[in-house]
Formats: C-alpha cells, sequence, structure tokens
C-alpha cells in the first residue's frame, strides 16, 4: 500500500522531534497499519482512516486510572451480596471494540452481566457496552466529541461520559431515540450519584490533578 509523506504525531510530554509516523491516505487504513504503530500510540480506525493518538500526560491518565478503579471496585462483580458493592458489571480499561470495519478503543467501558452474562478470552469485542468513558485532552476531544461519540450512537451505546480533566468536569449522556441526550454535568469536588452507577455517588475530587 501506499503511503503519504510522513505525518508528524508529537507527545506533549516529549520532545517534539522524537517520532515520525507515516500514515496510510484517509479511508485506506486496514487493521495491519494499527498494529504497526509504535506501542506508546493508541490505535483506531474509522471510516477507513487512522488516528493516532500518543498515550495521555498525567492529567487524563490520572483521570481514567481514578475512575476506572472506583467503577471496577463498586461495580466489577456479580453483586447481590448484603452489604456489599452493587456489582453487576464487567468493567475494562481500554478494550478494542470492532464496530463493522471501525476500530475504537474508548478509555473504559463496562457491559451489565445480565446481558452479557460471561466475559471470554478474546481480543477486541463486538458486542456496544452499556457505558463507557473517554477522557479529553486537547488532542483528543475533537474526535471524542466528533467521530466516536456518533460511532457510539449508531453503535447502540447506552451512556457515554465525557470527562475533561483540565476543565475539571464530566458531563453524561444517555442513548435517546435518534440523538445523545445530555442528562448532567459535573464540576470540580461535586459528588454526585452519576448514572448508570448513580448506587455508588463519585467524589470528582479523586479524579483531578491539583
Amino acid at each position: 500500500m501506499a503511503r503519504p509523506a510522513a505525518a508528524r504525531e508529537t507527545h506533549p510530554m516529549t520532545d517534539p522531534s522524537a517520532d515520525t509516523l507515516e500514515l496510510p491516505p484517509p479511508g485506506m487504513a486496514t487493521y495491519a497499519d494499527l498494529e504497526a504503530l509504535p506501542e506508546r500510540y493508541v490505535g483506531e480506525i474509522i471510516d477507513g482512516t487512522l488516528y493516532a493518538q500518543a498515550r495521555p500526560a498525567s492529567p487524563p491518565a490520572r483521570a481514567a486510572s481514578a475512575l476506572g478503579s472506583r467503577l471496577f471496585t463498586g461495580f466489577d462483580g456479580p453483586g447481590g451480596v448484603e452489604g456489599g458493592p452493587p456489582g453487576g458489571w464487567w468493567v475494562l480499561f481500554e478494550p478494542e471494540l470492532h464496530f463493522g470495519e471501525d476500530v475504537i478503543v474508548p478509555d473504559v467501558a463496562g457491559w451489565r452481566r445480565a446481558r452479557m452474562p460471561a466475559l471470554t478470552a478474546r481480543p477486541w469485542f463486538t458486542e456496544p457496552p452499556d457505558w463507557l468513558c473517554e477522557v479529553a485532552s486537547p488532542a483528543t476531544e475533537r474526535l471524542d466529541r466528533g467521530l466516536k461519540l456518533a460511532r457510539y450512537l449508531a453503535a447502540g451505546v447506552g451512556h457515554v461520559w465525557l470527562v475533561e480533566p483540565l476543565a475539571r468536569r464530566i458531563e453524561v449522556y444517555r442513548r435517546g431515540p435518534e440523538a445523545w441526550l445530555l442528562v448532567g454535568t459535573h464540576f470540580d469536588d461535586d459528588v454526585a450519584a452519576i448514572e448508570p452507577f448513580a448506587a455508588l455517588p463519585l467524589a470528582l475530587a479523586e479524579l483531578w490533578l491539583d
């Protein structure tokens, strides 16, 4: 496959001259192109175009890790034990989702065990999550809010959280009949019961770097 001239990809924590990626032309990316990316990049394919993002800097990495850990502890399990955490979910960090020809990697995602009783060993998932979270950085916000949010709606995802660590904000979207419905926005040090995990209120201050 012919490749275009080198496309510069930079990382906010390193020398901009450290990496040069050669990406396939828009609309012509294959899974082999995604697999060929250096390990510190997350690759996604939407409409045949490969999007390569360097691993996040500390504010989004902290937010994703703290949020995923909190939800994993509270909800990843069968539940139903009196006095125990609610459970009822599978919660995974950076699962690879295959929606038709698209390959998308959210920061955190969850499936209700009632809908997916068993979590089998596999490299990717074709079942849409019941909930997922994108932690936006200046480099990823446009993709997260644009193409990815539209793909999640079309695929049947139930809820999406958009977390913005620099703005210290979480936007909560619920799937509607034809579009996403913004059902909540939470800021700074709010302590909020956020659907679909309202059973355990979330202290937002735990997500942000001071």
